[in-house]
């Protein structure tokens, strides 16, 4: 199994637990996310996104009608008023030693550990397009979010995961989100969500030059 912790930060050398002010709980931490998963990440921090993809109980109308017949590991959705920061932002992919980690949320790839993280290796991620569309990931390019993610997240039964979407333009009345407040996990069967209830919710810190104090990742 390998991990992952993404940063614009290219100088952490140890991740320490922590609570950030974000956080839904208020237990410290250090988040990573496993390698399937991994490309949801390859954006900038603050980006809204809407993730969505085929599980065994799909049905092959909605596999028609979201993902015209392919087969790509997942889609991502973003808005178009972010690919030019899409195109300029580096990223920093941290690998994380397995060992401390336990599995948060199987089905969302989350992983925690409670003691200081030393990361294996970093890599410089100089174009995030190419991280994604290499990684068999379609990215898809919308003026507005909230109309794709409402039907998908309300009317389809595909498997679906947003992130920072009280980023996006239209947020919350564009999501049929009732007053900003995410549905709970596990919901609708073998759908997921992943939407944070806050705006800041993935690696939201100021850490010191050298070190990581990771909140939830989402």
């Amino acid at each position: 199994m390998r991990l992952f912790h993404f940063s614009e930060d290219s100088a952490l050398v140890r991740f320490e637990p922590h609570v950030a002010r974000t956080a839904a709980q208020p237990e410290p931490l250090v988040w990573a996310i496993d390698e399937w998963h991994a490309p949801m990440y390859c954006l900038p921090r603050d980006c809204p996104r809407a993730c969505f993809w085929a599980g065994e109980r799909s049905s092959e109308e909605d596999r028609e009608r979201w993902l015209h017949g392919l087969q790509p590991r997942f889609v991502i959705a973003v808005e178009a008023g972010w690919l030019q920061r899409i195109r300029s932002t580096v990223l920093y992919r941290y690998e994380m030693p397995p060992a401390s980690f336990t599995a948060r949320d199987a089905d969302s790839g989350h992983y925690v550990s409670r003691q200081t993280v030393l990361p294996l290796r970093v890599e410089e991620l100089t174009d995030l397009v190419a991280a994604i569309v290499d990684a068999g990931v379609e990215l898809r390019v919308v003026e507005r979010l909230g109309p794709l993610w409402k039907r998908i997240h309300r009317g389809s039964t595909l498997h679906f995961s947003g992130t920072r979407l009280r980023n996006a333009v239209g947020y919350p009345a564009e999501f049929g989100v009732e007053g900003g407040q995410a549905a709970a996990p596990g919901a609708a069967g073998a759908r997921r969500v992943a939407l944070q209830p806050r705006a800041a919710r993935r690696y939201s810190r100021a850490p010191a030059v050298g070190s990581a104090q990771c909140g939830d990742p989402l």
